[in-house]
């Protein structure tokens, strides 16, 4: 939970209806042991996440190539979970949480922004299913 909680942006794996995999990289805020995103209103994304409910979301930490050891030094995380749309005081808890996370000396600017494009933004939650970790120190 460290490394998902500092990183700065994960990758949201999708699968289409006829099976072909979508990876989008996206910010997000973890509120509740649940991983929350903002996209627009229509789009692959949400094609896909309407016909499958089930994502991966992987995040990639720390790195360091290590080139006399011919590898690097990295640490990831990767969430299995079911995605679902939030809305009304749901929505603004995880747009505040976004702002929290990645404006917070804006705070009250985002707020405003917040207000002037609420209805061009949807609000996703992924329930963390599954976690899993990996990561090479030395």
């Amino acid at each position: 939970m460290a490394i998902l909680n500092k990183a700065e942006y994960g990758v949201l794996s999708t699968i289409s209806d006829n099976g072909e995999p979508y990876g989008v990289p996206l910010n997000f805020c973890i509120i509740d042991h649940c991983i929350y995103f903002h996209c627009a209103v229509e789009g692959q994304k949400i094609d896909n996440i309407t016909q499958n409910k089930s994502v991966s979301f992987c995040v990639v930490g720390n790195t360091k190539i290590l080139p006399d050891k011919f590898g690097a030094k990295y640490e990831s995380v990767i969430v299995s979970g079911e995605v679902e749309e939030v809305v009304d005081i749901n929505k603004q808890i995880a747009l505040e949480g976004l702002l929290h996370k990645y404006s917070p000396e804006f705070f009250d600017n985002g707020i405003e922004y917040i207000e002037t494009l609420r209805e061009k933004a949807r609000v996703f939650r992924i329930s963390i299913d599954r976690l899993t970790g990996k990561a090479r120190k030395r």
